[in-house]
């Protein structure tokens, strides 16, 4: 229970989870304003109660924030998406291919290596960090080896200190935070690939 919220404390054994779950909860609670308990009982089960701050306004919004006037767009670059997740993985190819990328997709690592050997000349490589087995920032080190030129955008649903500090990415990394909308992929993308 002292652990429950630490960033990468888990009990499951290696690729099996990441730890992640109960740390992404209590920090968007403590974002709000709010505050999480748990509680346990062996052989009982546990309960999370989350308090979050009710906000009541008089006001009417004038007006809608304006959207960007266009999302940039690829000129069908190859991009290899890895996400373990089988639902965000079907969501963000998708938003990809609408961006006007190439995309190939993989559910781990040792598939990514597998694709990135037939296509080399793949540009970008879009990664969980949080991935089972050989997370993000190894498979990106290895797919560096093997295609020196690779860029590569790590994606987590967890705060980038959080990562940052844990040791999982270094400082500087280029890194898109869960949830994104498609206009910050876009950016993001654009961002990455046109850097020297």
């Amino acid at each position: 229970m002292a652990h429950a919220f630490e960033p990468f404390f888990t009990t499951k054994s290696l690729g099996q989870g990441t730890g992640l779950g109960l740390s992404q909860v209590f920090g968007f609670v403590k974002q709000t304003g709010g505050h999480v308990d748990l509680y346990s009982k062996p052989g009982q089960g546990t309960t999370a109660k989350i308090c979050l701050p009710r906000y009541i306004s008089m006001e009417t919004p004038q007006h809608m924030p304006a959207r960007p006037a266009s999302i940039p767009l690829g000129n069908d670059e190859m991009v290899l998406l890895v996400e373990d997740d089988d639902d965000v993985r079907s969501f963000v190819t998708s938003a990809v291919a609408r961006l006007g990328y190439r995309v190939f997709e993989a559910s781990d690592a040792p598939a990514a290596l597998t694709i990135l050997d037939k296509h080399p000349e793949i540009v970008l490589l879009f990664t969980d960090v949080g991935l089972p087995g050989v997370n993000g920032r190894q498979l990106g080190d290895e797919a560096r080896q093997r295609v020196p030129d690779l860029k590569v955008l790590y994606t987590t649903g967890y705060a980038r200190n959080a990562i940052v500090h844990h040791g999982r990415l270094d400082p500087g990394v280029d890194l898109l935070v869960k949830p994104f909308t498609i206009e910050q992929l876009g950016l993001k993308l654009q961002e990455v690939l046109e850097r020297v």
